[in-house]
């Protein structure tokens, strides 16, 4: 399984909105492996289609230590949020090196399809729903980030957008000199 290229903010791919899933095939199941593989390997705990450049509401998550709970939910939507909410660290794939604090609902019922197009039903609290809302704010073209003041949100994107720069400069370098 290939691992697949993860946009990095503020790539303005990362707010296109995400499409229902609508064919449950083979191609659906081979994308949901692909997306575990590049996320074990970044390393993380949850990602988004959206992130990878494919506009579908499909999302992988595990948070669990052994890599062995791998949750897929297709066309996820939380039926019930706690009022009860919590401030929890966040990171993201595609705001590699950053995080913050971000306010989000203690608990969440999500309502999701899995890869053979069978619903079901997820209570969550903790880093799971957390995780959850995290990659459900990405298939509505939201990241993270956005949850920070603008100030900050100005800091990543200039740290961002600078290490991006001297990467390609690092690349073209190694390229010359062959």
């Amino acid at each position: 399984m290939p691992l697949l290229p993860i946009l990095r903010y503020p790539d303005p791919r990362l707010h296109k909105i995400a499409k229902p899933v609508t064919i449950f095939d083979a191609r659906l199941k081979q994308l949901a492996a692909d997306m575990a593989e590049t996320m074990y390997a970044a390393p993380g705990v949850g990602l988004a289609a959206t992130q990878i450049d494919v506009h579908q509401q499909l999302i992988v998550i595990d948070t669990s230590e052994s890599h062995k709970e791998l949750r897929i939910f297709i066309n996820p939507e939380i039926i019930w949020a706690s009022e009860e909410k919590q401030v929890y660290e966040e990171g993201c794939l595609s705001v590699p090196g950053i995080y913050d604090g971000v306010e989000r609902p203690a608990r969440v019922k999500v309502r999701a399809l899995d890869v053979e197009g069978k619903p079901f039903e997820l209570e969550a609290d903790g880093l799971l729903a957390v995780c959850i809302q995290h990659e459900m704010d990405h298939l509505k073209g939201k990241v993270f980030v956005e949850y920070l003041s603008p100030l900050k949100r100005n800091r990543i994107k200039t740290k961002l957008q600078k290490e991006e720069r001297e990467l390609m400069r690092d690349r073209q370098r190694s390229t010359s000199v062959r």
